[in-house]
């Protein structure tokens, strides 16, 4: 099973539902190969890796776009960590788990808060081979609001993996991606 959900604020709010996983694919020529992003098919990696692969993945897809990498912050990093727990810990898949609202770890630590700036995330949780990098971010690719977060006019990036139960699930990996940009 592999479930995703995805939220960015630009100028308005949009979010979507759970969406079913099609089978068209991924964004022809913008899933890196294995070859360039290392440790992207096993969710057995530890995580630092699958971490780093999925920042490999996304660095791949917007420069095949012609758009810049996006800068990886520890802050955002942070966040999308606790995201990730807290829908382990609350056992909801949701931006809002737990009752905070998408935003509320990239405030906490200091990311968001001036009024000047724009926020996304996306979110998703799979089991076994579908919890892998490539298999998640495959996914993401293949659905318009995902997708137009990876390439989107953000400026930083946050990734977090968490690994644990959920929805009866066990070695559910639950994936976070906090986008930010800082201007006015």
């Amino acid at each position: 099973m592999l479930r995703l959900r995805t939220l960015g604020l630009l100028v308005a709010l949009s979010a979507a539902g759970l969406l079913a996983v099609p089978t068209a694919s991924a964004a022809p020529g913008l899933i890196a190969p294995a070859s360039v992003c290392p440790n992207q098919t096993s969710p057995a990696a530890p995580i630092g890796l699958q971490v780093k692969a999925m920042r490999c993945m996304v660095d791949y897809a917007r420069e095949r776009k012609g758009k810049a990498r996006l800068t990886a912050v520890a802050v955002l990093d942070r966040a999308a960590r606790q995201k990730s727990a807290d829908i382990l810990r609350c056992d909801q898949f949701d931006h809002e788990a737990c009752g905070r609202a998408f935003t509320y770890w990239m405030e906490r630590f200091g990311y968001l808060g001036n009024g000047c700036s724009a926020s996304g995330e996306n979110i998703a949780w799979g089991t076994g081979s579908l919890g892998s990098v490539r298999n998640v971010f495959s996914a993401w690719m293949r659905s318009p609001g995902h997708r137009a977060n990876i390439l989107g006019d953000f400026a930083d990036i946050g990734i977090g993996l968490r690994v644990g139960n959920l929805e009866g699930n066990a070695g559910a990996h639950v994936w976070t991606q906090d986008f930010g940009s800082h201007r006015c």
